[in-house]
């Protein structure tokens, strides 16, 4: 017994303590999961559940456009879509929020088979515009049959996750933490057991190359888009039994484009980035917002915020951050704490500064 507690120990004082990033993730994660305990405010909670609901949002995105470098600027179809149909579900056929999300999800990631024909042929600017067409043909869709979608108003009165908000905040945090590991490991260009990661950067890269070297990229660019479409489901869904509410303003163009500023102003094709900036931009508004003259000023801060950002961080603030509390050992390449003179591994002088 003694000696498993000495290897995990082992084990996080190496691939936790050891690095400054992850340190910051892991005491972020513990405050996520007491949140609850640090304020009884039902209004802050509720910005926090919806940070949380989006974040899932903006990761999916990051996995399609950032990480794998398809472009999409119609994301909140996926969104859209998967709010529509767990709605449905609910008030037609009386289903449960747990039956209903992962229903509404795996309709959204059909949806994403959709997108990948013109991906096959496709790509940049092209395959963005064909994109954007996506969520105005679903509009159209949903205000052309107003008896079955709600029209305009959308579908209300839908089954709220949980009675209780706290549990509902931890519902949404417990899928949070399961979809950022899933979408992580499957960008991990550094993980010895999934390949995905590589491959997807890869063909981001250079999609030629990559199909030259052996890789099918037709493959893993459908997957690429399915399971992206999935996770935004899966937002879509929480999102609608959270709000109660599903309306046609997820399939707006403004709420596909905000996702993508999101997670530009986080650090594109990270996975952790897309957190990062919906973790400080959707509170920035949403907070605001609380104030007398803060509707008013509320997107002016947005703007004022992202566009500072990306003229002294033009990477995003993940990338900046990760790049101050981190240094990669020019040896044998293994990241250190901006601390450390050598290398934890092979004592290599990190910086000429610090010898």
């Amino acid at each position: 017994m003694i000696s498993y507690m000495q290897i995990g120990y082992g084990w996080i004082r190496q691939e936790i303590f050891a690095q400054p990033a992850r340190i910051i993730a892991l005491i972020f994660f513990v405050l996520l999961l007491t949140a609850p305990l640090l304020t009884q405010d039902k209004q802050y909670l509720t910005i926090l559940t919806m940070t949380t609901i989006f974040a899932i949002f903006a990761m999916s995105w990051d996995l399609i456009s950032g990480v794998t470098g398809q472009l999409s600027l119609g994301h909140g179809l996926f969104f859209g879509v998967a709010a529509y149909v767990a709605a449905l579900l609910n008030l037609n056929l009386g289903w449960q929020p747990w039956l209903t999300i992962p229903l509404g999800a795996i309709v959204s990631s059909m949806f994403g088979l959709v997108f990948a024909i013109p991906a096959l042929r496709l790509r940049g600017i092209y395959l963005a515009l064909v994109t954007l067409t996506f969520p105005l043909i679903m509009s159209g869709i949903i205000l052309v049959f107003p008896d079955f979608t709600g029209g305009e108003l959308g579908l209300y009165g839908i089954q709220q996750l949980s009675q209780s908000q706290n549990i509902s905040y931890y519902i949404v945090v417990l899928v949070f933490c399961v979809s950022a590991f899933i979408m992580y490991k499957l960008s991990d260009t550094e993980s010895k057991f999934i390949r995905t990661g590589i491959i997807l950067n890869a063909i981001r890269e250079d999609e030629i190359a990559a199909r030259t070297s052996g890789i099918n990229t037709i493959r893993y660019k459908i997957m690429a888009f399915v399971i992206s479409g999935f996770f935004a489901g899966v937002a879509g869904g929480l999102y609608c039994h959270y709000i109660r509410l599903a309306g046609p303003s997820n399939l707006e163009m403004f709420f596909s484009f905000q996702v993508v500023l999101w997670t530009i102003f986080g650090s594109i094709a990270t996975i952790y980035g897309a957190v990062v900036g919906v973790f400080i931009l959707y509170p920035l508004t949403e907070l605001l917002s609380l104030f007398e003259f803060g509707d008013k000023i509320r997107f002016l801060a947005f703007g004022v915020v992202l566009i500072i950002t990306l003229l002294f961080m033009p990477e995003g603030i993940g990338i900046w951050i990760r790049d101050k509390i981190e240094l990669e050992c020019p040896r044998c390449k293994l990241t250190n704490g901006f601390y450390r003179k050598k290398c934890r591994a092979c004592r290599a002088v990190l910086s000429p500064e610090r010898n």
